[in-house]
């Protein structure tokens, strides 16, 4: 995989991954990824007002039924179109 590979992909579901001294990390799940086990990228996405939300990927997990979930500290909602970047810190 090249560095910095771009796609565009829509959020499908989150679930809070964990919350340690009142920091929460959650996971996201997309229609589509380029995101392998171990990952680090970014997620970009507009929001309604028009303003431009960078979401930093910290790392990328696959599950035991095989799903792949991207973890973040600010999670997007399900629906929100984002283009993603693999290795873009």
């Amino acid at each position: 995989m090249s560095v910095s590979e771009e796609f565009s992909a829509v959020v499908t579901d989150i679930r809070e991954e964990s919350r340690i001294a009142g920091r929460q990390r959650w996971q996201m799940a997309l229609d589509r990824t380029e995101f392998g086990a171990g990952d680090v990228g970014t997620m970009e996405a507009v929001a309604r007002s028009g303003v431009r939300l960078v979401v930093p990927v910290l790392d990328v997990v696959v599950d035991a039924a095989g799903d792949v979930w991207h973890v973040v500290e600010k999670p997007l909602a399900a629906g929100t179109a984002v283009t993603a970047r693999v290795g873009a810190v």
